[in-house]
């Protein structure tokens, strides 16, 4: 795209030591809290589908920090635990919703695949691959059409950037200049296929090309690098530039579900990227040399896990829907 305007290169967000903990203290939450969230579905607490986010942590952080919680709005997939705890809501009716109680976030009937808080500006989890992206730009729309300054950001992954709803999105968004950040959670395996085996063109960020949508590649295990993208694709999206693609390569732990053992890849590889790119310790190691106290660590650690229990307890306590809440909130069409 050599005669257009290109958004300026992000650099990592310069974040103060406060900055750093916060950032800390909500990734772990996340990694904690999916932990917990896989024994729960190993006893039958949990039912359906359960996708874990342990490993791409760094990415909802990074994204959402940069938003302002009421006036933008946040979209994405099945994979969605994460972004709502990023985006502030509280742990106690996220888990509430996965093991299907009536104090869940959404009354016990989304489960883990389809969470929903308007008054945070969250419209899901979706379990149509890629079926998000459409609703977010018209989420997009919503926002330019009522002119109040938002935003909007989509998440989807490597499997659904193959979609053909995706492009019709892009082509829409662009002609429109629509505030739609879209971004693609790069997680390396689309379900069970390696991204180089399912994409003719494995740099997804190139994906928006065609429609004059600008890309980034970004560091999606480093969630001061994301934060920096977030910057830069926020402040392109909010003055008008229509929309922005970023690419965040990152990395899932687990498997695709829990029904995934995960064996189109080897042990040796999960724990290469652990030890190497983990988003959690990164920041860690980054918080110590910035003269953070191995003490003050631990508090955050032992705070979260608290947490994080208390989620689970409360949960595990609260009752399952009337019968009768099989009717309520439901949409029927006159024909």
């Amino acid at each position: 795209m050599p005669n257009r305007e290109r958004p300026k290169e992000p650099g990592r967000y310069k974040a103060d030591k406060a900055e750093m903990l916060e950032f800390y203290r909500q990734m772990l939450l996340i990694r904690r809290f999916e932990e917990r969230a896989g024994q729960l579905y190993g006893l039958g607490l949990i039912g359906g589908f359960c996708h874990l986010y342990i490993g791409q942590e760094a990415v909802a952080v990074g994204l959402q920090s940069a938003l302002e919680v009421g006036k933008d709005s946040v979209i994405t997939g099945y994979r969605d635990h994460g972004h709502m705890l990023a985006y502030g809501i509280d742990p106690k009716l996220i888990m509430a919703e996965l093991t299907g109680r009536a104090a869940g976030i959404s009354k016990g009937k989304g489960g883990s695949m389809h969470m929903f808080s308007v008054e945070h500006g969250f419209y899901g989890g979706h379990g149509i691959v890629g079926a998000q992206v459409s609703l977010g730009t018209g989420l997009a729309f919503k926002h330019k059409y009522a002119e109040d300054g938002g935003v909007c950001i989509a998440y989807f992954g490597d499997g659904a950037s193959n979609q053909g709803q995706v492009y019709e999105s892009f082509n829409m968004a662009e002609l429109w200049k629509l505030p739609i950040i879209y971004v693609i959670e790069n997680n390396q395996y689309a379900m069970g296929t390696s991204v180089n085996r399912s994409s003719a063109e494995d740099q997804l960020y190139r994906r928006g090309e065609s429609f004059r949508i600008p890309g980034m590649q970004v560091d999606g295990m480093d969630v001061l690098a994301v934060r920096g993208a977030a910057e830069v694709a926020v402040e392109w999206v909010r003055s008008g530039k229509g929309p922005i693609l970023l690419e965040l390569k990152t990395y899932r732990y687990r498997g695709h579900s829990m029904s995934d053992p995960a064996k189109y890849r080897s042990r040796e590889e999960v724990q290469s990227v652990r030890d190497k790119s983990d988003p959690i310790e990164h920041l860690k190691r980054e918080l110590i040399e910035a003269g953070v106290k191995e003490d003050e660590i631990k508090a955050i650690d032992t705070k979260v896990k608290a947490q994080v229990v208390e989620a689970a307890d409360f949960a595990e306590q609260m009752p399952e829907p009337e019968p009768g809440e099989l009717y309520t909130d439901v949409l029927v069409g006159q024909y």
